[in-house]
């Protein structure tokens, strides 16, 4: 299979950075949230012009990575979602720029879309530029488009070799139209792949996607196609921009980088989701974390409300 490596001008590991235990939710663990505090400043044009340049790497076939030790094929997630957390602060650590923390968290989410394809996990779903992320500055904003750009366009063609296909939910329109235009294509070329699913959520609201569901539902209450009594939750999941998936629902969510919420991503989907809080800022977390977050998930129980014997 081809790589779906992205080679970014990375700079060396930490090794000062000390590694952090895991968050499982439990009544406890709520009690240990701690406030968020945003390290993102704004930067110079030409200090984010210095680094904009991204070498993609067509590069080798990457190594197979069969199922870890522990894991079972059957009890595997057919959903996993993400709230990639924690570049612009694993930026900060090293003294640098936040568009290298971004850089670097890019190659981490190529990752995981390898290893989700590889271990049998039908869907992936990334929290890659919250509605709420417009207010952050401008030159940020501007890169972080750039960078989605650049990773479309380096990776459509080895998810076609992968047998992957993407979709990205989210207001569009606030979009540049340059990034409109390549979605489009990548969604179109990729359509009919179905190893991986990979939704990214760019300017998403979980809110803003009940809302526009409601506001759906509502108009064919009133052009007569449906009755108010019609209105289900079978319905309402119809018109949320999850249904493009087989399978909408995730199955387990992931948040890195030690907060302990869900910031308004998929919240009606994540009714019934078990939740993984990892302590590693996004960019350092890797297989490693992906195992032990697969590994918590097959050793629950999901009851959906029922008693189990």
């Amino acid at each position: 299979m081809q790589s779906l490596h992205l080679a970014l001008p990375l700079p060396f590991y930490n090794t000062l950075t000390p590694q952090k235990h895991k968050h499982f939710l439990s009544p406890d663990a709520r009690t240990n949230t701690r406030p968020i505090h945003r390290l993102l400043g704004a930067k110079t044009d030409i200090a984010v012009k210095q680094e904009e340049t991204i070498a993609v790497s067509t590069g080798d076939s990457p190594k197979t990575e069969p199922l870890p030790e522990g894991l079972r094929g059957e009890l595997m997630p057919r959903h996993v979602a993400v709230i990639m957390d924690g570049n612009g602060r694993w930026a900060q650590l090293r003294g640098q720029m936040a568009s290298m923390g971004h850089q670097a968290g890019a190659r981490s989410l190529l990752e995981i879309v390898q290893l989700s394809c590889q271990w049998g996990i039908k869907v992936l779903s990334v929290f890659a530029f919250s509605c709420d992320n417009w207010t952050r500055p401008k030159v940020e904003i501007d890169f972080l488009m750039s960078l989605f750009e650049s990773v479309l366009k380096s990776e459509t063609d080895k998810f076609v070799r992968e047998g992957i296909r993407i979709s990205v939910i989210g207001d569009s329109s606030r979009l540049p139209q340059s990034l409109q235009r390549l979605i489009n294509e990548a969604e179109e070329t990729t359509r009919n792949f179905s190893k991986l699913h990979l939704l990214v959520a760019v300017s998403y609201s979980g809110k803003y996607d009940v809302v526009n569901a409601c506001k759906s539902i509502a108009c064919q209450v009133k052009d007569g196609v449906i009755e108010p009594e019609d209105i289900s939750e079978s319905l309402i999941e119809q018109e949320l921009e999850t249904n493009c998936s087989e399978f909408p629902s995730p199955d387990l969510l992931i948040r890195t980088s030690g907060e302990l919420r869900i910031s308004n991503f998929l919240l009606w989907q994540l009714a019934y989701t078990e939740l993984f809080f990892a302590e590693e800022l996004w960019p350092d977390f890797g297989k490693t974390g992906f195992i032990e977050a697969l590994t918590s998930y097959q050793q629950r129980q999901r009851r959906y409300g029922r008693r189990l014997t």
